[in-house]
């Protein structure tokens, strides 16, 4: 009976020591290890901004994307999960190589990161907040004790912390977040979570555009896809439309298109004879006037002519019934330049005189502009008295940008 009292004293001596063991058990876990995890979390690299205090107190963006060993400004997003019956008092932010920490290493900094000169710049879902900085490598972001109230279950977090400097190694670093009731981080975290964010070589595109001079002439120039296209230009091979004839005006249209981004833009004048059959000819006009029947006349413009006009004395059928058409695009003065000049853009008005300027795109104060196609319109009247034979001539238009 001893022997069994022994045995039944050292059984209740065991049940209570393994109680105790796992009573202290609990009491060493901290509420750390407990802590909740910070969800649907980010960290966004962002260029960091210039002349902070800006006109007027802005700030404007520096343009530079963030990249190794360069100054940015690093966005938090995430939620705090806790449902806490303290306040958030303090988040405490630190720069790491790793996730956590593995086989009892700590949190190392990664190369050339620097967060002393690190500023608070916009946050919401936590009022209150001041950035305190701890280290090269970590800050705290902490409420003022009377903005301090609990957080609501899913708090949304957003904070800009301007003004770190990236790692100088290529590569990813993490932030490890932690939520702290004490306004110095201190205690037991009540959330924590891990972002991760990286740097990598930029990829560098550079592209040159020259200058650049679009022109190209014919009896036709299409489009593709509702733009000119010199490619398109049929040769400049034409005739007038009938037999030259003392009561009736012959014509002829050919087409021109025109780009370029010379900053003065372009001139484009016509060059050649009038039309001569051996040593006949048909006077050029060599200033503007009207279509007059029965009279020595070659002349051109390059605007849209009427069907009809009227010559002071009763309305007939003017030398263009189809086709003759202004620039299209027409000028807009902005993107569509080019124009067609004073003498040569009347309609039912024709000159020519060789060497002279034709159209331009020095509308509006300045003249890149995209392609246009002028339609140039060409007449011919003849005096009964006019020498049989067959008149041509060879015209060249040559268009000039400036630079």
């Amino acid at each position: 009976m001893k022997i069994q009292k022994t045995t039944t004293l050292f059984r209740a001596l065991g049940v209570f020591l393994l109680v105790a063991v796992v009573a202290a058990q609990a009491l060493l876990q901290t509420p750390s290890a407990n802590a909740e995890q910070i969800v649907i979390r980010s960290l966004k690299l962002e260029a960091a901004d210039v002349n902070p205090g800006g006109l007027n107190g802005g700030s404007r963006p520096s343009g530079a994307l963030p990249n190794v060993n360069s100054t940015a400004n690093h966005s938090f997003t995430f939620t705090l999960p806790s449902v806490t019956a303290t306040p958030v008092g303090s988040l405490l932010f630190e720069y790491c190589t790793t996730a956590a920490d593995v086989g009892g290493a700590t949190c190392v900094a990664p190369t050339g990161l620097d967060t002393t000169a690190a500023t608070l710049g916009a946050t919401t879902g936590i009022t209150g907040l001041s950035i305190a900085n701890i280290s090269t490598n970590s800050y705290r972001l902490t409420r003022s004790p009377g903005a301090a109230s609990a957080a609501p279950a899913n708090t949304v977090v957003t904070a800009t912390v301007k003004g770190i400097t990236n790692p100088s190694v290529l590569g990813t670093f993490y932030v490890r977040i932690s939520s702290y009731n004490s306004l110095d981080n201190t205690g037991g975290a009540i959330d924590r979570g891990t972002v991760a964010a990286s740097t990598a070589d930029p990829i560098e595109l550079s592209g040159v555009m020259p200058e650049s001079l679009v022109f190209c002439t014919g009896a036709t120039v299409g489009l593709t896809t509702g733009l000119p296209d010199c490619s398109t230009a049929t040769d400049g091979i034409i005739e007038f439309n009938k037999l030259f004839s003392p009561t009736d005006t012959a014509y002829s249209l050919s087409q021109m298109a025109a780009s370029t981004n010379a900053g003065a833009g372009y001139v484009i004048t016509v060059n050649g004879p009038t039309l001569t059959s051996g040593g006949n000819s048909i006077a050029g006009m060599a200033t503007p006037g009207v279509s007059a029947r029965g009279t020595a006349q070659f002349g051109m413009n390059l605007v849209a002519n009427p069907a009809t006009v009227s010559t002071g004395i009763d309305v007939v059928t003017a030398p263009f019934t189809i086709a003759s058409a202004d620039v299209a695009p027409i000028s807009n003065a902005s993107n569509y330049r080019g124009q067609p000049v004073t003498d040569y853009g009347t309609a039912s008005t024709f000159k020519f005189l060789t060497g002279d300027p034709v159209a331009a795109s020095d509308n509006g104060g300045a003249g890149a502009t995209d392609a246009q196609i002028y339609t140039v319109s060409y007449i011919a009247n003849v005096p009964g008295s006019q020498p049989a034979g067959i008149y041509a001539t060879t015209l060249t238009y040559i268009c000039t940008p400036t630079f």
